[in-house]
């Protein structure tokens, strides 16, 4: 028999709520999210209670909550909002009976194993769904770099959120040994998110600047990836180019050390990109591995075009934690 459960996926500047229904381990559907600014709202307490209002009173009594950094501790603080929670004090605050708290990549793993088939948008590789068994690795790039993997056994799944994108950034042309060299000016150890991911763009840009002799103001990372976007900046344009090469290399890297039988590039900076992806070298780097570039070449590389993942993969991890 099915229920309804509330979904939620809080980061830094919006919390989304949506009401999702589930049976035997699955999301049988998503309702429309609702999408609140944390600023607006002492606490995600309040933030609840202003959702259940817009539902127009009483919400179901389970809640599974997705959470931009980590779920353990007595108290989970966010890095860029001030709310806290307390897990001991979620069924009591928040009236529920039962919930579930998951690192909001962890829910982008639960929305790969379970979304339909039409999610998923071929970027490289055979054209051919993902595969039922096997380890899928999850790359996405963000505020951050999200790193995870499911392995799936027919119906079977498991979800192993990673520190991936801690491990050391690999230069692969005199570009990038620059662009290594501008970081390590600052970091005495550059990972792979230094560099994929959203804020990685500024050093990419400056550093393109530096090699052309150019004198640029000082832009942050969303003003360079919307006038590269817009066709407003060519440099910008070339950085996002740049950007996409680097992604390539890593999630190859990455496919081949969690032995993946396919890839998928979530978040939403994937899908501001998803052209670029395609255009920039994004499929050359990643299959470019020496002796394993026909190994590369058989693997099936998707962008999950789902609206909402992080939503859908918490609902998911709750249906299967209670199904």
């Amino acid at each position: 028999m099915s229920e309804q459960i509330v979904t939620v996926d809080i980061g830094g500047t919006h919390a989304r709520f949506a009401i999702a229904e589930i049976e035997g381990g699955r999301v049988l559907s998503l309702g429309e999210a609702t999408t609140l600014h944390t600023k607006d709202h002492a606490s995600f307490q309040t933030a609840w209670q202003d959702f259940g209002r817009q539902q127009g009173g009483a919400l179901p009594r389970a809640v599974a909550i997705a959470i931009a950094g980590p779920t353990r501790g007595d108290i989970i603080r966010f890095t860029n909002n001030p709310w806290i929670i307390r897990p001991a004090l979620v069924n009591e605050k928040l009236d529920v009976d039962r919930y579930i708290l998951v690192n909001d990549f962890e829910a982008v793993g639960h929305a790969v194993a379970q979304a339909d088939a039409r999610y998923f948008e071929r970027l490289t590789g055979p054209d051919e769904p993902l595969p039922a068994t096997g380890t899928i690795s999850v790359i996405g790039p963000g505020t951050g770099l999200g790193v995870a993997h499911v392995w799936r056994d027919g119906a079977d799944y498991r979800v192993q959120a990673t520190e991936g994108g801690h491990i050391d950034f690999a230069p692969l042309d005199s570009i990038e040994d620059a662009i290594l060299a501008r970081l390590r000016k600052r970091h005495r150890r550059v990972s792979i998110e230094r560099i994929v991911s959203g804020p990685g763009i500024v050093d990419i840009y400056e550093t393109l600047a530096a090699l052309e002799g150019r004198a640029i103001p000082r832009l942050d990372d969303k003003a360079i990836w919307t006038n590269a976007l817009s066709g407003e900046d060519s440099l910008a344009a070339a950085a996002v180019d740049r950007f996409c090469l680097s992604l390539g290399s890593v999630s190859g890297d990455l496919a081949l050390a969690q032995g993946a039988s396919g890839v998928v590039i979530a978040g939403g900076l994937g899908l501001r990109i998803r052209d670029s992806l395609v255009r920039s070298g994004f499929p050359e780097r990643f299959i470019e591995k020496g002796r394993f570039e026909g190994f590369m070449s058989a693997l099936p590389v998707k962008l999950i075009t789902h609206p909402q993942p992080g939503l859908f993969g918490a609902a998911a991890a709750f249906a299967r934690q209670h199904g």
